[in-house]
C-alpha cells in the first residue's frame, strides 16, 4: 500500500499542465517557509513596532498586504535573474506611486521602503546567502527600527499640518498667542508652530505644529 502511494505520488510530481510542472516539492516548500518567516517579520515590524508608536492613523494593512505582494513578485520572478534591477525598480515604482490618494508622512515612507526592503531580501536570498545571514538581517533590521522608536534622541518632536482660521494670530507680535491657542484646541504638549501659507481670500493658514512625542516618554 505504502509503495503504491509513493508511486502515485511520484507520478503526481512529474505531471505536467501546459508544459508547467503540477508542483514542485522542494520550490514549493521553500516557498512556504519563506513566505511564513516574511509574514512573522514583517507583522512584528508593524504591529510591535510601527503600529505601537502611532495615536492617530496607520497603515498596517497597506504594509502587510504590500509586503505579501511584493514578496511574491519577487519569488515567482527569481529565475528571471533580474534580481537587483528588479529589486531597485519595485522601490522606484512605488515610491514614485505613493497611494496618489493622499500624501504619506515622511516616517510612513520610510516604513514602507523598509517592508519593501524587508521583502525583496527574503524573496530573493540565493543559495549564496545562508539562512542564518537572512535571520541576522532580519533581526538586525526589526532591532535598529525599535531602537529608533523608543530612543529620545530621535523622537523628540512630531509634526503635522493643520488649517488654522485665526489669522488675526499668525503675525509674530501674537506668536505666543497662537501656540497657547492651539494647544488648548488640540490638547497636545505644542513647542513650536510654523506658518506654511496664508489663503486671505479664505482668512485661513496652514501651519504646521510641532509637539512633543508623549508616546516615547511614555516607553
Amino acid at each position: 500500500m505504502s509503495i503504491l502511494l509513493f508511486e502515485n505520488f511520484s507520478q503526481l510530481l512529474q505531471t505536467e499542465i501546459f508544459s508547467m510542472r503540477l508542483i514542485d516539492a522542494e520550490d514549493f516548500f521553500e516557498l512556504m517557509f519563506r513566505l511564513l518567516f516574511n509574514l512573522a517579520v514583517v507583522y512584528l515590524l508593524v504591529r510591535f513596532i510601527y503600529r505601537n508608536s502611532r495615536s492617530g492613523k496607520n497603515y498596517t494593512f497597506a504594509f502587510l498586504a504590500l509586503s505579501m505582494v511584493v514578496f511574491l513578485i519577487c519569488f515567482m520572478l527569481e529565475n528571471v535573474k533580474l534580481e537587483l534591477g528588479f529589486a531597485l525598480g519595485l522601490f522606484a515604482v512605488f515610491g514614485i506611486l505613493r497611494y496618489r490618494t493622499e500624501t504619506i508622512p515622511i516616517k510612513e515612507m520610510t516604513y514602507l521602503f523598509v517592508v519593501i526592503g524587508i521583502s525583496v531580501v527574503n524573496a530573493l536570498a540565493n543559495k549564496k546567502i545562508s539562512y542564518a545571514e537572512m535571520f541576522l538581517a532580519n533581526a538586525f533590521i526589526l532591532g535598529l527600527l525599535y531602537y529608533l522608536e523608543i530612543s529620545p534622541f530621535f523622537n523628540k518632536e512630531l509634526r503635522m499640518s493643520v488649517k488654522y482660521e485665526r489669522i488675526e494670530l499668525i503675525v509674530p507680535e501674537k506668536y505666543e498667542e497662537m501656540v497657547q491657542d492651539i494647544t488648548e484646541r488640540t490638547g497636545l504638549p505644542v513647542t513650536r508652530v510654523v506658518v506654511k501659507s496664508i489663503d486671505f481670500l479664505r482668512d485661513s493658514a496652514e501651519v504646521y505644529v510641532f509637539y512633543k512625542n508623549t508616546d516615547t516618554e511614555a516607553k
